[in-house]
């Protein structure tokens, strides 16, 4: 039983391998789709065929749910190659339970083929039963997310207005419909309970005018004289990656070095001085004993 059960776990992690690539492929090519899709539907609102619009809209809010619930399924797919050693189990370990069973819960409603390679290894792993329990969702373990966008219910009419009014603002469409000189309406819920237009930028003219004198005071003002080493302020570079191994400090991508006096600090070594300027003014070992032996007589 144990050896079948280790060559189920890894076909399974192989499968997992194979679906989190195409999870991320199919998530790239769906963007470069939704981009062209947006840019069309641009060019409806600025001809005003709005209805056309309004149906059509309906596709990309669609394609956008799809996306969104492929990246959780990616992440379930990483969970389980990252606990792997937890599927050698005969029973489900309960911290998996929730992303087993929402693969096997959304899989059959995907086109992702390795997704589905995988959801017939869980059932064959854990067994009719517990495939039917997650498919009915009946102890409510499924992710609340994942049965949300697998619905089939149509979009609101303000997700659709709303995508409608970013897709214009994000292509520079003028709609809704307003004067060019106009500005963008100030959408204050309540003026008993919130500052108008007017009153928010007095105070934000009031605020810049406070902090431009905290900076200029703060320019004026003296650094302490215990800052150094014990200063506890210090530039902490990037973290080390597998891109930057070797991160270095840098500053409007000028790179920062230390001048040839902080490297001798931080060696612990001092400044060189000319051998002649130690002999200019105090004499040596061998010159003091001639002159006290002279004194002696």
């Amino acid at each position: 039983m144990a050896p079948a059960t280790s060559s189920l776990v890894t076909k399974m992690k192989v499968q997992l391998k194979l679906a989190i690539a195409r999870l991320r492929m199919v998530q790239k090519t769906d963007e470069a789709l939704g981009k062209t899709a947006r840019r069309d539907m641009a060019r409806l609102l600025d001809a005003g065929k709005i209805n056309s619009a309004r149906i059509r809209v309906e596709n990309i809010i669609r394609s956008d749910i799809t996306t969104e619930l492929h990246e959780i399924l990616e992440l379930y797919c990483e969970l389980l190659l990252a606990r792997a050693g937890l599927l050698e189990s005969s029973t489900c370990d309960p911290g998996m339970e929730e992303a087993i069973k929402s693969i096997i819960y959304a899989a059959p409603k995907t086109e992702i083929r390795e997704l589905q390679n995988v959801r017939a290894l869980l059932g064959e792993k854990y067994g009719k039963q517990f495939v039917l329990e997650a498919m009915e969702n009946t102890n409510g373990k499924v992710n609340e997310m994942v049965v949300k966008k697998l619905s089939v219910t149509p979009p609101k009419d303000e997700l659709v207005q709303g995508y409608l009014e970013e897709i214009a603002k994000a292509y520079g469409v003028n709609w809704p419909k307003r004067d060019l000189g106009e500005a963008p309406p100030d959408y204050d819920e309540d003026s008993s309970h919130g500052p108008s237009s007017g009153q928010k930028q007095k105070t934000a003219s009031q605020e810049d005018s406070r902090e431009a004198a905290a900076q200029e005071e703060l320019s004026k003002a003296t650094p302490p004289k215990t800052i150094g080493a014990h200063n506890p302020l210090k530039v902490t570079p990037s973290s080390p990656s597998s891109e930057n191994p070797h991160p270095r400090v840098t500053l409007n991508r000028l790179e920062l070095t230390p001048s040839k006096k902080m490297q001798e600090a931080n060696a612990g070594a001092k400044p060189a001085q000319k051998k002649d300027d130690i002999g200019d003014g105090i004499p040596d070992v061998d010159e003091l004993s001639k002159r006290f032996a002279a004194l002696k007589r």
